[in-house]
């Protein structure tokens, strides 16, 4: 947009992160990094550091045992990757986008016998398909939430189908956009390890990575791993169980995430869950409105990727999001043109969903398209309801 075709009220906008990560923190969580440095031998660091891998456990349902790494996701799910499977064992990953593919390539680099079981990005996993791939591996590396995509995989139905034909499989899942957002019952569906980090639904700002074991898994675990020494999962784990790290973790943005989590745990699981799909239904609805329905099929509640209108691109309406003060996000490559990217995930509420409603109708009569004022907003409504 040229600043002679910006609305004069522009700089008075508030800047928003409507991107799928990272999300909008609370005002008390910023304040946590503000504390004077704490020490994390201090007796005090100890302690949050217990207390916020036991809300990260409270937070998944399960009983599964919480390490919190100083690294990204992708940090934390190399880490889980090394710590459970030894060197040439055989490595299944199960790929529909940008982000399931890196685990795949991953396992490649580390000279895993890595097959691949994919579908085009947009697409759904065959539960069957997956499962018959992995009939004998030792290791399925999955995504559940494909941000790339906004697909929610079948999870339950995956591992179900996959144990029943290999009880023995390792089952890694990437829930880094849906834990805390979508319903996760990993001991119910068999899933042992599950991976995430503190941008997405937890609402803290990058830094953190976070794997949750299953207690069974932890038996299976390497001791000293070849492949890992910073990223050593068993001797993370049994360090943390203890309120120690072997090396120096970032205790401020622990102290940030254990207040963060306070807010997802101040009600039932199911209750996160069921708004938190609301909040995106919102957002599908409000685009479908508009002309720009939802890529995906089985959509995920972590993020609303949307194809717009014949005319315009996905970078143009990121773009034009961005000129008015919303930071929103095009595709990955290479699919920038083909969708953009919206998301209520972190420290966001079903008004704000109502908002970003009205900011697609903006944003999309700005770049031409003939709106009708309000019809996005009525929808939102409706899915709301």
């Amino acid at each position: 947009m040229s600043d002679a075709a910006r609305p004069d009220f522009t700089p008075l906008n508030r800047e928003r992160l409507i991107a799928p990560g990272p999300v909008e923190v609370a005002p008390n969580v910023l304040a946590e990094l503000a504390q004077p440095q704490m020490h994390h031998r201090a007796q005090a660091g100890i302690a949050k550091l217990m207390e916020a891998r036991e809300k990260l456990t409270r937070l998944l349902g399960d009983p599964y045992d919480a390490v919190i790494t100083t690294s990204s996701g992708t940090g934390a799910f190399e880490g889980a990757l090394v710590s459970t499977t030894p060197g040439g064992a055989k490595v299944v990953n199960a790929q529909a986008g940008k982000f399931s593919e890196r685990w795949g390539e991953m396992a490649r680099r580390f000279g895993y016998d890595t097959s691949l079981v994919s579908k085009p990005w947009g697409e759904v996993l065959d539960p069957q398909e997956v499962a018959d791939a992995a009939r004998d591996a030792h290791t399925l590396l999955i995504t559940h939430s494909e941000t790339s995509t906004g697909a929610l995989h079948d999870l339950e139905a995956i591992a179900r189908a996959a144990k029943a034909q290999n009880p023995d499989l390792i089952i890694i899942a990437d829930g880094i956009t849906s834990y805390g957002v979508a319903e996760l019952r990993p001991a119910a569906w068999g899933v042992d390890v599950i991976v995430s980090g503190s941008q997405k639904g937890t609402a803290t700002p990058p830094g953190l990575g976070f794997v949750l074991f299953s207690p069974e898994v932890q038996a299976r675990m390497i001791q000293n791993p070849e492949r890992g020494f910073y990223l050593d999962m068993t001797r993370e784990l049994a360090g943390q169980k203890s309120g120690n790290t072997p090396q120096t973790p970032a205790i401020n943005l622990i102290y940030a995430l254990s207040t963060a989590l306070d807010r997802l745990l101040s009600v039932p699981l199911e209750v996160l869950w069921a708004e938190q799909r609301r909040k995106t239904d919102a957002l599908i609805a409000a685009g479908t409105a508009l002309g720009a329905p939802a890529w995906a099929p089985r959509t995920s509640p972590a993020v609303a990727v949307l194809t717009p209108p014949a005319g315009i691109t996905g970078r143009q309406v990121a773009a034009q999001l961005a000129a008015m003060g919303q930071r929103a996000l095009p595709g990955q490559a290479p699919h920038e043109d083909t969708v953009f990217r919206v998301s209520t995930m972190g420290y966001a509420d079903r008004y704000d969903a109502l908002a970003i409603a009205g900011i697609l109708e903006d944003a999309f009569s700005a770049l031409g398209v003939n709106v009708e004022r309000g019809a996005a907003v009525q929808a939102a409504w409706n899915a709301l309801k």
